[in-house]
C-alpha cells in the first residue's frame, strides 16, 4: 500500500512538471502565458554597430515614424536598460552596493504581438508583465511638459525608484546614487536604440504626481525619467 502511494505521489509530481514544461513552451510561442508574462527573446550580446558609432551619432528625436517596433528590438532596449549579465544578478547599469532600486515600465502603443497598455519588467526572468490593457498613451504624454513629443512615439519608457533600496545602505545619499544609476540606465537604452536604428528623447520634465497615478505607484516608489522612443530615419 505504501509502494502504491509513492508510485502516485511521484506520477502526480511527472504529470505536473510536464503540464508545466508544456504550458511555457506554448507561452513562448504565443508570446503570453495566462498570468500575463510575455517572455522576450534573448538579447544579443554582440552587435554589428561599434560604440564610438552609437557615442558619435546619438541626438535627441523628438518626431518619430509610423512604423511598430518588434518585440526583439523592445527585449534588446529593455535588457541595456536593466537586464542581467551575470549569474549573480548584476545588471547592464552600475549600482551602488548593488542595491538596484530602479523599475522599468513601458507603455505600449505601437509594438508587433503586444497590446496597447502598460507593461513591467521583469530583469531576472527577461519577460514583461502586462499590468494595465488600453490607451494610456494620452495620459502619460499629458504628464509632461511637451505633450507631442512623447505622442509620436510607439513606445514610451518610464523608469522609477524604490528609494528604500538604497537609502536604507547609504543614508540620504543613496539619492545621489540612485540619480547617477538612472542615468547610466537611460544612457544605455539611447546608444542600444542608435544601433538598431531607434530613436529616443529623455523626459525629466513631468509632473510627478500624475505619472505616479498613471502607473499606480505605492508610496516610496518616485518616477524619475520619462523615454519616448521610436524608429527614425536618422540612425539609417
Amino acid at each position: 500500500m505504501e509502494k502504491i502511494k509513492i508510485i502516485s505521489v511521484t506520477s502526480m509530481i511527472l504529470l505536473i512538471a510536464a503540464f508545466s514544461i508544456y504550458t511555457k513552451c506554448d507561452a513562448k510561442e504565443d508570446g503570453k502565458l495566462k498570468d500575463k508574462k510575455i517572455f522576450l527573446p534573448e538579447p544579443k550580446t554582440k552587435g554589428s554597430v561599434s560604440v564610438e558609432e552609437t557615442l558619435s551619432k546619438r541626438r535627441s528625436v523628438r518626431k518619430f515614424q509610423d512604423t511598430p517596433l518588434s518585440i526583439p528590438e523592445v527585449s534588446q532596449l529593455l535588457w541595456a536598460a536593466y537586464g542581467i549579465t551575470e549569474k549573480d544578478g548584476r545588471k547592464t547599469t552600475p549600482s551602488a552596493g548593488a542595491t538596484y532600486p530602479l523599475e522599468i515600465y513601458v507603455v505600449v502603443k505601437n509594438v508587433e504581438k503586444l497590446k496597447p497598455g502598460l507593461y513591467k519588467y521583469d530583469s531576472g526572468g527577461h519577460f514583461l508583465t502586462n499590468i494595465k490593457e488600453g490607451n494610456f498613451y494620452n495620459e502619460i504624454s499629458e504628464t509632461t511638459y511637451q505633450p507631442q513629443m512623447c505622442k509620436s512615439a510607439p513606445m514610451i519608457f518610464v523608469i522609477t525608484a524604490i528609494t528604500e533600496k538604497t537609502t536604507s545602505v547609504y543614508g540620504e545619499r543613496g539619492i545621489r546614487y540612485i540619480f547617477m544609476e538612472t542615468g547610466h540606465s537611460a544612457q544605455n537604452i539611447s546608444l542600444q536604440g542608435v544601433s538598431l536604428g531607434i530613436g529616443s528623447v529623455l523626459v525629466g520634465a513631468f509632473d510627478d504626481d500624475k505619472v505616479a497615478g498613471v502607473l499606480s505607484l505605492k508610496n516610496g516608489e518616485i518616477p524619475l525619467y520619462i523615454i519616448p522612443v521610436g524608429k527614425t530615419e536618422r540612425y539609417k
